[in-house]
């Protein structure tokens, strides 16, 4: 009965059995089910690594400034690479503001396949068809659970123990710039275990041969770039 009815389980088995006079429980039953091999389904990592090429993620997290104020700020990420494709900062954020800045991280028909993100309020109908008119697939991750988005996540995580954790924030323009310093530092010398130990724009192996090492000071002396020069 099993054999011939794959789509029934020890319930729908039992009651056929008691049916045609058999008084045999349920638990029974199911002990002695034949097991159908399932086919494992994809685990989201694996969803992430298959798709690494076609992936971009978004997320805002917030900074308090000097004069108690909240700055919201977007990044929008590139998982091939880890690259901040673009990023900037509001204090009254709106689904069109947000949508806005998808154009702007991927013109020239550079979009993604996936659009990863949370269920956010913010991406509401406006930008749902923004990102619809730009063909780009929505992926959004179970509500409460950031693990879902871990790439974006790690940035964020990234730039509040590198920077955001050592600085006083006067306002908006202050915080752009200072992103703007740790994201030149974070794409040029910032080394990935990801990325095979190197930074997203790579850099080349400098042997000793090249020349003495020179320290280049960045995002104001928090971070240094070490490079050869002959």
């Amino acid at each position: 009965m099993c054999r011939e009815n794959r789509t029934w389980g020890a319930p729908r088995i039992q009651s056929e059995l008691r049916l045609l006079g058999y008084a045999v429980s349920e638990t029974t039953v199911a002990k002695y089910m034949i097991r159908s091999p399932r086919p494992s389904s994809q685990s989201w990592r694996a969803f992430l690594d298959n798709h690494v090429q076609d992936l971009a993620a978004l997320d805002f997290f917030t900074v308090p400034t000097a004069t108690f104020r909240v700055l919201y700020c977007l990044v929008v990420l590139r998982h091939a690479r880890r690259r901040v494709m673009h990023f900037n900062v509001t204090e009254h954020p709106t689904a069109a503001w947000t949508a806005q800045q998808v154009v702007e991280a991927f013109p020239f028909d550079e979009a993604p396949c996936f659009l990863l993100r949370d269920n956010d309020q913010i991406y509401g109908e406006v930008f749902q068809k923004r990102v619809e008119n730009l063909g780009i697939d929505e992926v959004k991750t179970a509500k409460g659970s950031p693990w879902q988005n871990p790439y974006v996540e790690r940035l964020i995580g990234s730039l509040r123990r590198e920077c955001l954790d050592h600085v006083i924030v006067l306002g908006e323009r202050h915080l752009k710039g200072i992103l703007g310093d740790y994201f030149e530092y974070y794409h040029q010398a910032r080394t990935h275990l990801s990325l095979d130990r190197n930074a997203p724009a790579p850099r080349d192996v400098e042997p000793p041969s090249r020349g003495r090492i020179l320290c280049v000071s960045q995002v104001g002396g928090l971070h240094h770039w070490y490079r050869r020069v002959a």
